[in-house]
């Protein structure tokens, strides 16, 4: 289910899925296809971890990768969960192709 809502969103960012929704920005982002599907991906992970491990993990990568890094773009940008859904978004087959946990071929 797509909601919209500007004030869930952080600064800086379109769209964000907790499941089972997929919040975006504004009304506009509605039809961004690679949007939703990066957002897919997301929820696709967040059901395989059931929810709570995927959000643990999340930050707990996210804040490894900071302090590596130094710098919080790059840091999210390292998750393992960005890396498959930016490096995926594009394919509108990946979802139904994607094989279960998946997104540990793209850990560290």
């Amino acid at each position: 289910m797509i909601l919209i809502s500007k004030f869930l969103i952080p600064k800086n960012y379109t769209g964000l899925a907790v499941y089972p929704f997929i919040f975006l920005k504004n009304k506009s982002l509605y039809n961004n296809w690679v949007l939703i599907n990066h957002e897919r991906i997301h929820l696709r992970q967040q059901k395989e971890l059931l929810w709570i491990f995927f959000f643990l993990w999340y930050t707990l990568e996210f804040i490894y990768h900071l302090i590596r890094l130094r710098n919080w773009n790059k840091a999210y940008r390292s998750i393992s969960f960005e890396k498959e859904a930016y490096e995926n978004e594009g394919n509108p087959n990946y979802i139904k192709d994607r094989k279960s946990w998946s997104f540990i071929n793209y850990f560290l």
